[in-house]
């Protein structure tokens, strides 16, 4: 659905986005992990053709984001959320929303229809005619997912769309995101929140510039971090870490009274870990496996490719 090779953005001699290649399927969820100025937003604005890219291609269903004729009709299939919301603040909701509605075409029945059910979902149809300009923060964010919403795209895109809300208001917001993912829609989410990540998407690609790497949550754990064994021990010392070490190829790292022990197969190698440090003596008060979190995995990234 959304597939970008070697896709590449410069602004004089500042290289924003350099050379993305990766594929969005129909009905995934797909987000872009990295810190501010990493290029998500510059990514977005490419392929929504709201800019031109320096190099490479990028495609929407087909469609080269190129090529003005495509354009248009990636535009037409396509819902964007910006990070700023952008919204007319003396016009109400509905007002803001049947304005946008009307640029693709809807007839008066569509509009009012999907404008009612939008705002219901998000909980605005009771303050459907007051001025946006007197909403708060969360509900003009709300605004702003309907507006995206409001043609009943194929795509939609969403840039950090929880930044700067408030807890509850956050909550909401990703909420509504799942119940979108139930609709089977294709979902291309920029954010550097990494809980968010984690609930809403179905791959990452953790970027900065350039693509650092792709996959499930899952597999981005098991790449970067592998299995790894705890064992705590109400005293550590070098008799038992030189027979855990002579027991296992794997890394073995001392933490205070515990040991770190990167293993292949838990369920194998375990027992004989255990049985090591019993035969020299250490006394295991518990034995676990170390969950690595999304977290880790990002910071562990980033900080690798740091120069």
């Amino acid at each position: 659905m959304i597939d970008a090779v070697n896709l590449t953005k410069k602004f004089g001699d500042v290289t924003a986005v350099d050379g993305l290649t990766f594929h969005v399927a129909e009905g995934e969820a797909f987000g872009f992990l990295g810190p501010n100025g990493a290029g998500k937003t510059t990514t977005v604005r490419m392929l929504c053709c709201l800019i031109a890219k320096t190099g490479g291609e990028a495609r929407i269903a087909g469609y080269d984001t190129g090529n003005e004729a495509d354009s248009l009709e990636i535009r037409r299939m396509i819902g964007f959320m910006p990070e700023n919301v952008g919204l007319y603040g003396e016009l109400g909701a509905r007002q803001n929303l049947d304005f946008y509605a009307r640029l693709y075409d809807r007839t008066e029945q569509q509009r009012m229809e999907s404008i009612e059910r939008l705002l219901r979902l998000l909980g605005l149809w009771e303050k459907k005619d007051q001025p946006v300009g007197t909403f708060s923060k969360g509900m003009k964010q709300k605004v702003a997912i309907a507006r995206a919403l409001v043609h009943d795209p194929e795509i939609l895109f969403l840039d950090e769309p929880t930044a700067n809300l408030d807890p509850e208001a956050a909550k909401t917001v990703r909420d509504f995101i799942l119940d979108l993912k139930k609709e089977k829609k294709t979902i291309f989410l920029n954010t550097h929140n990494l809980d968010e990540a984690q609930k809403l998407c179905d791959r990452i690609g953790i970027i900065r510039t350039h693509l650092l790497r792709t996959g499930t949550p899952e597999e981005l754990k098991e790449a970067l971090w592998g299995s790894k064994t705890v064992i705590q021990l109400e005293e550590v010392n070098d008799r038992i870490v030189a027979a855990v070490k002579h027991h296992t190829s794997g890394k073995v790292v001392v933490e205070g009274h515990r040991l770190v022990i990167d293993v292949i197969n838990v369920e194998s190698e375990n027992p004989g870990l255990v049985g090591a440090v019993f035969a020299a003596g250490g006394r295991i008060q518990f034995v676990q496996g170390l969950n690595p979190t999304l977290e880790d995995v990002y910071l562990k990234t980033v900080r690798e490719e740091t120069p």
